[in-house]
């Protein structure tokens, strides 16, 4: 039904209310007839009908208004939430503020295929040798691990390997040869044949020479006849400097690279006379190599001593022809020092016939030792210098006292005097 329609039939129906006797169609019967009719059509004819009754008919008729609902976001407020007592209006309360919940934790996963890793600190594990031996030269065995204690900067270190045992060795013959020198080649060639018989069919070795620069002669073999042929081809030097530092730190950055412990053993006068690295350069090279024993032969000394006789070495190097005296003093000073830092011993024989003796006992020296490993209590990889000292204790603790064929005996203790800890960068 459309709105048109709707009027057309309350006009019609309002004339027939008129008919009617006493009708009217302003009174409130038909008002409310025509109310109850126009209910079914629509709300607007509703709300224009009501309209017109009500201002025909105001005084007549009075509608009670409903009770009027709070709003449900108004309440009374309470006394204690600041609001007047006994206040009938309503008062807004404001409402708390909602804490939202706090977001699940993210688990992150590793992509599919990839394994998961724990971040460890790995501290170093620093090996030393140890040589215990009578104020003789005499390897003392039978030693245990309780029998030694380990001393890094003064703090005591546990000992985690412990062995004992002849062992196959490398060792490197770095030898001089070089024309200001020629009349001691034959003591360091005497040396490096004694020291080649003494190898055993496991060892590895190398040799290397060196004048103005190294030269390597043979690299390293097992085979003892290689070495013996490359010592048969230094025959003629060449050049007249002996540039041992720069010689001695050539062979240790070689032996470096290699795993396990290494021994090189030096054969020279000790002098340097045209290096391009200086002392102080060398001697931090050899601190810093880790797992190396250096043996030093001094060479020349009976015709060092001949030759100052004869007044052909003094203390000035004011003659032609002479030698400075102090030059060999330092060189020997130097060569024990590359001998301590390292554990090994230093040699100065001044007769041909200690030569073999010499060799043996460095041979021996190098296969029967005590191999001591601990990591330090110092983690810190800062490329710093770290003292060592070696100890003999009772298994108590307390002094230790050996017998060597059943007799009491004094001993030495020989170790390396420190090392140099790993750089975080390297």
């Amino acid at each position: 039904m459309s709105l048109s329609n709707s009027s057309t039939y309350a006009e019609n129906f309002s004339r027939h209310l008129r008919s009617l006797p006493g009708g009217s169609s302003t009174g409130p019967i038909a008002v409310l007839l025509l109310t109850a009719v126009l209910l079914v059509p629509g709300s607007l004819l509703l709300a224009q009908t009501g309209s017109s009754g009500s201002s025909n008919n105001g005084s007549q008729q009075q509608q009670k208004p409903q009770q009027q609902q709070k709003p449900p976001a108004q309440e009374e407020a309470p006394a204690e939430a600041g609001g007047p007592q006994g206040e009938v209006n309503p008062v807004a309360v404001p409402k708390k503020k909602e804490i939202p919940p706090e977001p699940p934790k993210r688990t992150v996963k590793n992509p599919e295929g990839m394994p998961d890793y724990t971040l460890h600190v790995n501290v170093p594990l620093v090996d030393v040798d140890v040589m215990v031996t009578t104020k003789n030269g005499e390897f003392i065995p039978g030693l245990k691990k309780e029998n030694f204690r380990v001393l890094e900067d003064g703090v005591p270190q546990q000992i985690t390997n412990f062995s004992q045992a002849e062992k196959p060795v490398t060792v490197v013959m770095l030898l001089e040869f070089a024309a200001n020198h020629y009349a001691f080649i034959n003591d360091m060639l005497t040396n490096a044949y004694t020291f080649a018989s003494t190898l055993k069919p496991n060892d590895w070795v190398a040799v290397i020479s060196y004048d103005m620069r190294p030269e390597i002669q043979q690299d390293f073999t097992q085979d003892k006849t290689k070495v013996f042929g490359a010592l048969s081809h230094l025959r003629i030097p060449g050049f007249r400097e002996t540039n041992l530092f720069d010689a001695l730190f050539d062979t240790l950055d070689r032996v470096d690279r290699i795993d396990g412990h290494k021994y090189v053993i030096l054969i020279s006068s000790g002098v340097d006379t045209f290096s391009k690295l200086n002392y102080d350069k060398i001697l931090k090279k050899v601190k810093a190599t880790r797992n190396v024993t250096v043996y030093t032969v001094s060479t020349g000394w009976l015709l060092r001593e001949y030759l100052e006789s004869h007044g052909m070495i003094n203390p000035g190097n004011t003659m032609p022809g002479t030698q400075d005296l102090m030059d060999y003093l330092q060189a020997d000073n130097e060569m024990k020092t590359y001998a301590s830092i390292t554990g090994g011993k230093a040699y100065f024989p001044r007769f041909e016939g200690q030569f073999p003796e010499v060799m043996a006992d460095i041979s021996n020296s190098i296969r029967n030792e005590y191999l001591l490993s601990y990591h330090s209590t110092n983690p810190k990889q800062d490329g710093s210098y770290r003292k060592i000292k070696v100890e003999l204790v009772d298994t108590g603790g307390g002094p230790i006292k050996l017998n060597v064929n059943g007799k009491p005996a004094k001993y030495n203790i020989i170790a390396r005097e420190g090392y140099t800890a790993k750089h975080e960068v390297e």
